[in-house]
């Protein structure tokens, strides 16, 4: 067969070489030329032969490979070979039947609704799991997401989140009674430091016995986590004494209570690295490893039937980064930040360019409006908006002042002027007016505590600054508070020159499927790296195509 003479720049690393198999097929099926080869590459589910032949080394996904017979003499030698690879052969396949899922990737939560309605449908009909952000919503909200959701996903997939709130408990109590009340199967538990009589009450009232007598759990908890003493507490069986009191309050049976001292209180821990929102910023390439340990630990230790699945999120924003989680043993990926930009996000269209435009270093952390006294803080987007000044500078004024009559006449006026953009005392009506309806009680310690009176006023500002990002409050755009990690900034280097380029063209199904389909073919890739072959970087290079 005729070769070509212009140089593919495919090299062979001899030493590696294993010749008890040779492959057999026609000859023209072999591709020499660069984007041939390529696209031979990319066809992900058929087998891929590397041959040489007459000192050129080829690509087919034709012929076979048959067992090397010693009197046979050959011009063609196989050098490397490949089985084909689905999509769903990545990850935990126990993920993609507990969820009725196709892929083992996810979308995480982001609070506000930000994680819409139409993400979470869009993704759950082409069977991709998505989890509602309903952190921070009312329950009147929440109870309308549900109805949606489930009005246009009767079987699935979709889960909602449930976010810790120490401040006020009774917001976690009313989500989860929400859940329960709806029947919501899947719940995402994020942000708690321990566990809540709330989350222990939606897993246990979701036991039962089947006909076999084997347990069901019907309430599936997937845990985003991002230190190991919390991860150890989701992977152990509810807490007794927990247990006992919700027995006592009627709200779980016996046998119920029974039945939670088998199974843990998660199916899933999410090890969350360093991600938009409430992050410890841990590295994934750390952090993943030690909740796998302790996973097998605890393991060891109660012998659950089917063992708890631990996935990765934070920083999951390229197929190399979904598929180094994957080979470090994650049973599943979750995207967050990277949503945000997509045309089904909650998020402004003017938060849509911003994220869009993002690099990775644009991002800096700021005080978190729901733990704001306690030091807590979030992960956000700096570039575009001074959200993350202003915010430190309320928080550095709590620190050293006793109440806002304490702060000095001339910061005052500057917060009044540059911040709240109303005199302190309108702020404080505004504040009172909210809690009088949502939380009377904390009302009534604010005004009797100066100190607490001085935080609500200055959570006034932060809690709506992410309302007016992903409802687009004109005139506020400096102000702007837009959660987001380092991915955010990773995934447009990726994209950049492809149509994914603008926000407007981004579907997080369209993302979903890229970032798998990229993996799959990165793996590929890495695989014949690892048989000897030496491949250009113009072959290694996966960039997002219009599915055709």
């Amino acid at each position: 067969m005729p070769l070509s003479t212009q140089d593919n720049g495919l090299r062979f690393s001899a030493y590696t070489y294993n010749q008890n198999l040779v492959w057999k097929g026609n000859l023209e099926t072999i591709s020499f030329e660069q984007q041939a080869i390529k696209n031979k590459l990319l066809l992900l589910d058929k087998p891929c032969y590397i041959v040489k032949i007459a000192g050129k080394i080829g690509v087919t996904n034709e012929g076979y490979l048959s067992p090397a017979e010693n009197s046979t003499t050959s011009q063609l030698e196989l050098i490397a070979s490949l089985a084909p690879i689905s999509l769903q052969q990545l990850g935990d396949p126990s993920f993609l039947s507990c969820y009725g899922v196709k892929y083992a990737y996810m979308t995480g939560a982001m609070a506000g609704g930000i994680a819409s309605e139409e993400l979470v449908i869009a993704l759950g009909k082409e069977k991709i799991l998505g989890s509602f952000g309903a952190g921070g919503l009312p329950p009147e909200r929440i109870e309308a997401a549900i109805q949606k959701i489930q009005q246009a996903l009767p079987n699935g997939p979709y889960a909602f989140n449930l976010i810790h709130s120490p401040n006020d408990m009774a917001i976690e109590r009313r989500a989860v009674d929400l859940y329960l009340k709806y029947g919501v199967k899947v719940v995402e538990a994020s942000a708690f430091l321990d566990l809540t009589p709330n989350i222990v009450y939606y897993r246990v009232a979701g036991l039962s016995l089947n006909a076999a007598n084997q347990i069901e759990i019907k309430n599936k908890v997937i845990a985003k986590i991002s230190r190991r003493e919390v991860a150890s507490k989701f992977m152990q069986p509810a807490p007794a004494k927990l247990v006992k009191e919700l027995v006592e309050q009627k709200l779980i049976t016996e046998l119920q209570a029974r039945l939670a001292e088998q199974v843990p209180m998660a199916d899933d821990i999410t090890v969350e690295a360093d991600s938009g929102g409430h992050t410890d910023n841990r590295p994934l390439i750390c952090l993943l490893p030690s909740l796998i340990a302790l996973r097998d630990e605890i393991q060891a230790q109660y012998h659950y039937l089917q063992p708890i699945r631990v996935g990765a999120a934070g920083g999951i924003a390229t197929p190399e980064s979904a598929l180094a989680a994957f080979m470090m043993g994650a049973a599943y990926v979750v995207t967050g930040s990277v949503n945000q930009a997509c045309v089904e996000s909650g998020a402004c269209e003017h938060t849509k360019k911003l994220l869009a435009q993002a690099e990775m270093a644009d991002v800096t952390m700021a005080p978190a409006g729901d733990m704001f006294e306690m030091g807590v803080k979030v992960q956000v987007l700096k570039r575009g908006t001074m959200f993350p000044m202003r915010a430190q500078k309320l928080y550095e004024l709590y620190r050293t002042y006793n109440s806002i009559e304490e702060i000095p006449t001339a910061e005052r006026e500057k917060l009044e002027k540059q911040v709240f953009r109303k005199t302190i005392a309108e702020a404080w009506e505004g504040t009172a007016a909210y809690l009088s309806q949502k939380n009377p009680e904390k009302l009534g310690k604010a005004v009797n505590n100066p100190k607490l009176k001085m935080a609500v006023i200055f959570k006034w500002y932060l809690g709506l600054s992410s309302r007016w990002s992903t409802a687009g409050e004109k005139g506020r755009e400096v102000d702007y508070q837009i959660w987001c990690g380092p991915a955010m900034g990773s995934f447009n280097d990726w994209v950049r020159g492809s149509y994914l380029a603008e926000p407007q063209n981004r579907t997080v199904v369209d993302v979903a499927d890229q970032i798998m389909k990229g993996a799959a073919f990165s793996y590929r890739i890495q695989n014949l790296k690892i048989q000897g072959l030496q491949i250009p970087d113009y072959y290694t290079q996966y960039r997002p195509e219009v599915c055709q």
